[in-house]
């Protein structure tokens, strides 16, 4: 596990749990901008073979405004990455970007910068806790 990614295992097949965190992301108010099929970019560049996966960039436009109004540069940290990758037939594991992370990139993050953060950490670390096992 790494400490920049909040991390959750769930048993579903790796379609279901992509429609899965689509619909978590929606729940807590996050829209997915940009979606890139790993697998499928990695074998037409390279001719590899990697587990299925794929990265949507989500956005909930209200912090992302509050966000840059708080550090402009902080757009090249967004928006939040959130990975979808196939264990096996019926694992899969689901990461996200720890929005708190991205203060650490700031000289002397502002009050501001924390809340829009500790607000986007709460949002996903919710949306991926509905995935775990269980949860559903």
């Amino acid at each position: 596990m790494s400490d920049y990614t909040i991390r959750v295992t769930t048993h579903r097949p790796y379609a279901e749990a992509v429609a899965a965190v689509r619909e978590q992301l929606a729940e807590v108010g996050f829209g997915v901008l940009a979606e890139i099929d790993l697998a499928a970019t990695l074998e037409a560049k390279l001719d590899v073979d990697v587990a299925p996966q794929v990265i949507l960039g989500a956005c909930r436009p209200q912090l992302a405004h509050q966000a840059l109004q708080a550090e402009p540069s902080i757009a090249a940290l967004l928006p939040c990455n959130v990975v979808v990758r196939s264990v096996d037939d019926t694992t899969t594991v689901v990461e996200a970007f720890d929005p708190a992370v991205m203060t650490s990139f700031v000289g002397e993050p502002s009050d501001a910068l924390r809340a829009v953060s500790e607000d986007a950490r709460t949002r996903l670390t919710t949306a991926l806790t509905a995935l775990e096992d269980g949860a559903h």
